[in-house]
């Protein structure tokens, strides 16, 4: 019954993995500093990656729902899956350079941290591969 549903509205498992996500995030960050903010949930650093959980989510369930991996919907999916991991772990750690960088020239507080390692992408990434196989699977 709700395998039909996620089947039917792919649309909402990329929202269960971005629910996952940021509630996980926010679990990890009040361990980690055994204090509630809610708003550094939705921050762009830290794990795991809201915006690889939601890509990766959708990647996995648009293959699982027409197991055609030369369709042109699942090279768009993938490829954009690549290339928002690619920005998550790249492009943002030049930006983290930058910001280092210019906070040390004009002592700013600029925010510093805001990349992925690869290690990180790549284990969060098959965490939102499993969910969109439980959620094809319920």
């Amino acid at each position: 019954m709700l395998n039909d549903f996620f089947i039917e509205n792919i649309v909402f498992v990329p929202w269960v993995a971005f629910l996952m996500a940021v509630i996980l995030k926010w679990f990890f960050l009040k361990l980690k500093e055994w204090k509630i903010d809610l708003r550094k949930a939705l921050w762009s650093w830290w794990m795991p990656s809201v915006h690889s959980a939601v890509v990766t989510s959708l990647t996995t369930i648009v293959w699982l729902k027409y197991w055609v991996v030369q369709s042109d919907l699942f090279a768009i999916c993938i490829w954009f899956t690549v290339i928002i991991i690619y920005d998550a772990i790249n492009i943002r750690f030049q930006a983290w350079l930058h910001a280092s960088a210019i906070n040390k020239l004009i002592w700013e507080n600029f925010k510093e941290h805001l990349w992925h390692l690869p290690s990180e992408a790549f284990a969060w990434s098959l965490v939102w591969i499993f969910t969109a196989i439980i959620l094809y699977n319920i």
